[in-house]
């Protein structure tokens, strides 16, 4: 399965990493959007305009305050599924891509992948 981590980071302190590690880990297909350039498993992070093919799920990492635009992107993306990990969750923005026909969850995608409910 292919997942956009949106806020991936590459220091080991962040969500974002720990969550690209354990996809990585699980044989998920990753794809990297933040605003600081570098690497990350071989994979290098895309800029917070970079479009995908065939995303199934966009686990997000950045709190309401960054999320300006955010819908236009997923809109774009057209994912079918967005986590909202804890201190991310926009109720406003929820409700419009359910409203687009995107399935949201706010959830920890940790503790998705550890439990296997991911």
């Amino acid at each position: 399965m292919k997942v956009l981590i949106y806020g991936a980071s590459i220091n080991p302190q962040r969500y974002a990493y720990l969550a690209a590690h354990m996809l990585h880990q699980k044989g998920h297909e990753l794809v990297l959007v933040g605003i600081k350039k570098g690497e990350l498993l071989g994979a290098s992070i895309r800029p917070n305009d970079w479009i995908e093919a065939d995303v199934d799920t966009v686990t997000l990492y950045v709190g309401p305050q960054n999320q300006e635009g955010l819908l236009n992107y997923l809109r774009k993306l057209k994912p079918r599924r967005v986590i909202f990990n804890p201190g991310t969750e926009n109720e406003k923005l929820e409700k419009s891509l359910n409203e687009e026909g995107i399935l949201t969850e706010e959830a920890c995608t940790l503790v998705l992948l550890q439990t296997g409910q991911f």
